[in-house]
């Protein structure tokens, strides 16, 4: 199927335009909830209210009889709340660390997740609801509704966000002076961690519950590696997130079987491996490219303070000496001959023979320069 094709689909077909709007929504707001997850070292967070958020799915409905997306967006948030009282209770009246309190959370709630699930898919009405879709997602069977409730639910977390982004950034970087402006540094940590649960009970649906936390940490770590600055991280966070949920729909779309979440899954970890390689603020390819130059620099600047010690040995200060000696002197080991024709393309020596070099006047006067600057900078430590 060609480029042209996918873009019609996606503006005319109903399931598909369906379901990658809603992967859109919730990759935009898993995308900006999760850089504070990130941020806060809290990755762990998202996966242990994505499994807390199962048993309120199936409490809800058994409860209200009805998959109305709404009741099961609710079930699934009072559960992660929940799960978050409790999280910050154990840490706080135990010895037990927040790692293993998560883990424990985790684990009990999505057993207990997991026995209702067994017990309600024996009676023919739960069966037929699909609630086990919930483990897994299961995009294909979303409606405008579910839509419209994932965007108000996400738009109403961006939006608290918003109003409170200056204390938010205090409880990400800096808690103890957030604390000493007199911020309630409590509150907003619980806040701030209700809002990552609606951002994962919305995407329940979709993702499922045993995929949403990568949707959680994915984005926010793809952003990572491309800025440092937090307003931008977020927005790049947001847009990854986006991305991959809209790519992810069209993928899944093109085979009988593929299952949206885990393609949407896929997608985004292809954006973290590409950003991990080539992103400007943390790439693995920029950062060996900034060594390598680096390396390169002192190699020439070890070059020209060799040239300029053996120049001083001699009352011409022009006096051309051998590359091997130069070579034998260079502690860097190596492309002395790449140093030369650096240094000679910026006029600071000159070829006298092919094996002999020299240095020239605004050479002699930089590498003199470059001594007295590293003289005062060891004399000032």
């Amino acid at each position: 199927m060609n480029p042209l094709d996918l873009l019609t689909n996606l503006l005319f077909d109903y399931t598909i335009r369906t379901v990658a709007l809603g992967a859109a929504v919730l990759g935009i707001v898993a995308g900006a909830l999760g850089t504070f997850a990130l941020l806060r070292r809290q990755s762990l967070l998202g996966d242990a209210m994505s499994h807390a958020a199962l048993p309120g799915v199936l409490l809800a409905f058994m409860l209200t009889g009805s998959k109305s997306p709404v009741a099961l967006v609710l079930g699934a948030a009072v559960a992660g709340v929940l799960g978050t009282f409790l999280l910050l209770g154990i840490t706080r009246a135990s010895r037990i660390k927040e790692d293993a309190a998560m883990g424990v959370i985790l684990s009990v709630f999505f057993g207990f997740g997991l026995l209702l699930l067994t017990f309600l898919q024996r009676n023919p009405t739960a069966a037929q609801a699909g609630l086990n879709t919930f483990l897994f997602g299961q995009a294909a069977t979303l409606l405008v509704r579910d839509v419209v409730t994932m965007a108000a639910f996400g738009g109403a977390a961006l939006l608290v966000l918003v109003i409170l982004w200056k204390e938010f950034k205090l409880l990400s970087f800096d808690r103890d002076f957030g604390a000493s402006l007199g911020f309630p540094m409590t509150i907003l940590d619980a806040l701030l961690t209700i809002l990552l649960v609606i951002g994962i009970v919305i995407g329940l649906q979709a993702v499922g519950v045993v995929l949403m936390s990568a949707l959680i940490v994915a984005p926010a770590a793809a952003a990572r590696q491309w800025t440092d600055r937090l307003s931008v991280m977020l927005v790049v966070a947001s847009a990854f997130g986006a991305l991959a949920g809209v790519a992810g729909a069209l993928i899944s779309s093109l085979g009988t079987g593929l299952s949206t979440g885990p393609v949407v899954v896929l997608v985004i970890s292809v954006i973290v491996l590409a950003s991990l390689l080539l992103g400007a603020a943390r790439g693995l390819v920029w950062e060996w490219l900034r060594r390598r130059r680096s390396r390169r620099t002192l190699r020439t600047q070890s070059v020209l303070a060799a040239l300029y010690g053996l120049a001083a040995q001699h009352d011409e200060p022009d006096h051309a000496h051998n590359v091997e000696v130069l070579r034998a002197m260079n502690r860097y080991q190596g492309g002395v001959r790449y140093s030369l024709r650096t240094l000679a393309a910026e006029g600071l020596v000159r070829e006298v023979s092919p094996d002999h070099w020299a240095l020239t006047d605004a050479g002699a006067n930089r590498a003199l320069a470059e001594r007295n600057a590293g003289q005062e900078h060891y004399d000032a430590d």
